[in-house]
């Protein structure tokens, strides 16, 4: 692992810093409001986009910070360790990165600026569907290319966000998968303007889950997207798709790593603080050591999330470290939660010690944005030579 710079160090501590001072005007209270109401939290994401955290990614020519993964990891870490639910926006940082590695120059001049300012918002990526699931290739919903259009049909299901966003990027067949040599040809890439679709061919219907993740599911019947909004080349797409996967592995594990400081910053303040039986249960090894395994746990997937990073940063393959972090990172704020739970017994459960709903939040990414399950079974197969299992 390569030593910080000065100068990363001072940009990194200033980061950090910054998002804290943020976060710290939307507190438990906000959150847990939100909660109840099942509401998006409109103020947090209009006041992290002024502040330029969203735009970290998007290169200073288009108006944004030009900064690194690392440094995007940390903006995101930062505001789970806060408390915060950085789930609300996220995708703003790594959708964007598919447009600005294959969306034509015009493409970019016309529509990153304007993400970058908080003009418009790119949160949703139309991926999965009731029927495939993770098989992407196989997925149903098509694009017909008729003139200077292509229309769509299909059916998308846990598009997050899709309320709250101004453009999507949808993949679509627009080859029948009976006419490509490999299943994996044939998708392509549409940027949609939902603003102009919602009514038009496009419905969202929003899906109520155990936590305040503004998810959907999208019905599409003939959906007119101009030919102009292809991103990149048709029949494409899959490996657009691919290109984009090792960033959002590794801002998802950041996320991961900022809950299980938080629920290990909250299980050792509440033990250190609760008395039963005459002294503190910090005191005993049964509330002690769960959560000195969960901090340690949090901290070793923290070291492979840094190294997956500075890989990506500098352009080297980093799919293997990329998988392992997120996979690490999920795990170990899982653990935290549950240790979180134990520690406060009853309180745990209470909504006005938040621990709840935290507990719900991170339980989402043991399976999203990829389950457990394909992480291992890439690992097996790409880094450990066994045969394909599925």
């Amino acid at each position: 692992m390569t030593e910080k710079l000065p100068e990363k160090a001072d940009l990194h501590d200033s980061l950090r810093k910054g998002v804290r001072e943020l976060c710290a005007r939307f507190p438990d209270p906000y959150w847990r409001e939100l909660d109840v109401e099942r509401a998006y939290p409109t103020a947090f994401v209009k006041t992290l986009t002024e502040a330029g955290y969203l735009s970290a990614l998007i290169p200073e020519e288009y108006g944004g910070s030009g900064l690194s993964i690392t440094e995007a990891a940390i903006i995101l870490e930062e505001i789970n360790r806060a408390g915060c639910n950085s789930g609300a926006c996220h995708a703003q940082m790594y959708i964007m990165g598919t447009l600005l590695r294959h969306g034509s120059r015009e493409q970019k001049q016309r529509y990153l600026p304007k993400i970058a300012d908080g003009e418009l918002r790119l949160q949703a990526f139309g991926v999965s569907e009731p029927t495939t699931g993770s098989d992407t290739t196989q997925l149903r919903t098509t694009a017909v290319r008729k003139g200077d259009k292509y229309v769509v049909n299909g059916q998308k299901i846990w598009i997050s966000r899709a309320e709250h966003s101004d453009l999507m990027l949808l993949i679509a067949r627009t080859t029948p998968v009976e006419q490509v040599k490999k299943r994996s040809e044939g998708l392509s890439v549409l940027l949609v303007d939902m603003r102009e679709a919602v009514g038009r061919g496009l419905t969202i219907r929003p899906i109520r889950t155990m936590m305040n993740h503004a998810t959907t599911e999208l019905f599409i019947d003939d959906l007119e997207v101009p030919a102009e909004n292809l991103v990149g080349e048709e029949g494409k797409g899959f490996k657009y798709l691919l290109d984009g996967l090792n960033a959002e592995r590794i801002l998802i594990a950041a996320e991961c790593i900022g809950d299980g400081r938080w629920f290990i910053e909250r299980a050792t303040r509440y033990a250190k603080e609760r008395i039963v039986f005459g002294r503190p249960i910090g005191q005993n090894q049964g509330i002690q050591f769960p959560i000195a395994k969960a901090y340690a746990h949090v901290e070793a997937a923290d070291l492979m999330r840094i190294r997956a990073a500075e890989l990506f940063d500098s352009g080297r393959p980093c799919g293997p470290e990329a998988n392992m972090a997120k996979m690490l990172a999920a795990d170990a704020s899982w653990e935290a939660a549950n240790v979180t739970v134990q520690t406060f017994g009853g309180f745990g459960f209470a909504e006005e010690y938040d621990v709840e709903r935290k507990f719900r939040e991170t339980r989402l990414y043991q399976v999203a944005p990829i389950s457990t399950n394909l992480i291992l079974s890439f690992i097996a197969e790409h880094v450990l030579g066994l045969p394909r299992s599925y």
